[in-house]
């Protein structure tokens, strides 16, 4: 029976052990999460399949092109020679020249191979790759947008963390005193009424961690909602490093090579407008069968060729060459003005960050020195209400002007972790 027990014991343990135990999570892991479980990552691919498609359709270019077309025609006239056929066949007797038919029909066949097209196909893809880049970074920038939503939900749930242990703190401070009021009660130093008005503290400090529990559990829904994870999970308080360096760091957005890579688009544009202002050299072959071939002057269905060397020039390009210069150059000019707005509010947001920093770290470092008051004053109520001096009224006031304090550095601890890492997203330099 002992033997049945212990195995029993080491096959349920370990599953106990696996069924409580809970995932630890870094905000770093909370970004890679977010953004490999978001929708919009599956646009790489796609971005990556056309770039692939495009290139790939851009290189048949150089291979042959086939072309085939048929006609059916009637015409008002046809080609005669300048005299009398009547007069030619009386001169010379068996000897006639048929006149075509005004019906003609044609079926052509025409292969055509590039040998050098100016550079259109290489500007092709260029600009396939180019546009791609941009359409990448692009998409880097929209994903990194997640991050910030990371930090609402993250530092969100970990605020609840912290007021749930300051409210744990004070529920046992609420408990200890109701001992000793007991105690005191049996002295007959006490009534009744002063336990009961510090039990009703109690009782408003489990009400209150009511609505931090609801809190705490709706930015974990959240949070797991945007990472991909269910269930319970733990977070790990962020470590900011150096702030010195962090705040004094250059930006390193990807909207910026967003913006670079768009401006290398213009770039290839403007390669392509000038691959197309120039001629095109080519071999063709033509074969085809119709009435007439190509001799005029037979009136009968015939299968006919010709081969040659082609130069072809649209100069027609050149009616538009001004404008579409100015068009791209406008394009550039606009993403520019773009860049220039996006760091110039960069900038106001750093100087707004980093003032609020500054603020929270001074309310910071005065909420330590007044919970350390507090918390003597609140011991020496505790001493005063033990030998009659002060009343378990007063005690109350002390006990919970200790716990606002409390709860006030431990949100702005919490606060102030937010805000460095919200000033790690606005500059991306950690």
């Amino acid at each position: 029976m002992i033997r049945i027990l212990q195995l029993l014991v080491s096959v349920l343990l370990p599953v106990s052990f696996c069924m409580n135990a809970q995932e630890t999570l870094t905000i770093t892991q909370c970004y890679e999460l977010a953004r490999n479980n978001y929708p919009l990552i599956r646009q790489y691919d796609l971005i990556n399949q056309t770039e692939q498609y495009t290139l790939a359709n851009a290189s048949k270019g150089w291979l042959p092109q086939i072309a085939i077309s048929a006609k059916a025609t009637w015409q008002s006239d046809v080609t005669k020679l300048p005299f009398d056929s009547r007069q030619l066949s009386a001169a010379l007797p068996g000897f006639a020249i048929p006149t075509p038919g005004k019906d003609q029909y044609q079926v052509v066949a025409e292969l055509n191979q590039t040998i050098w097209d100016g550079g259109v196909i290489r500007s092709a893809r260029q600009l396939a790759t180019a546009r791609a880049t941009a359409d990448r970074q692009q998409l880097e920038s929209d994903l990194y947008a997640l991050n910030e939503k990371v930090n609402q939900l993250y530092f969100g749930r970990l605020l609840q963390d912290e007021l749930m242990n300051q409210n744990s703190l004070l529920q046992k401070e609420l408990q200890v005193n109701i001992n000793r009021v007991a105690a005191m009660m049996a002295n007959g130093v006490a009534n009744l009424s002063d336990r009961e008005s510090l039990e009703v503290e109690l009782l408003n400090a489990r009400q209150h961690e009511i609505e931090l529990k609801a809190l705490r559990e709706a930015y974990s829904r959240m949070l797991g909602l945007l990472i991909g994870r269910q269930g319970e999970f733990t977070l790990t308080l962020p470590f900011a490093g150096n702030e010195g360096a962090l705040r004094n760091g250059e930006i390193n957005r990807p909207e910026l090579k967003a913006f670079h890579a768009v401006s290398l688009l213009t770039e290839m544009q403007n390669r392509q407008i000038t691959a197309g202002l120039t001629p095109r050299i080519g071999l063709f072959v033509q074969g085809g069968y119709g009435r007439p071939g190509l001799n005029m002057l037979q009136n009968n269905f015939e299968p006919f060729y010709v081969a040659g060397l082609r130069v072809s020039w649209n100069i027609g390009k050149l009616y538009t060459l001004k404008n579409d210069r100015r068009k791209v150059e406008t394009d550039r000019l606009s993403i520019d003005v773009q860049r220039d707005i996006f760091l110039f509010n960069i900038a106001l947001q750093r100087m707004q960050q980093d003032t609020e920093i500054q603020k929270i770290t001074a309310l910071l470092e005065a909420g330590n020195q007044i919970v350390s008051l507090r918390t003597s004053i609140k011991k020496a109520a505790e001493a005063k209400l033990e030998n009659g001096v002060v009343s378990v009224t007063d005690l109350i006031r002390e006990i919970n002007a200790e716990d606002i304090a409390r709860q006030t550095v431990a949100a702005n601890r919490i606060r102030r972790l937010m805000s460095l890492y919200n000033y790690m997203y606005t500059t991306n330099h950690n």
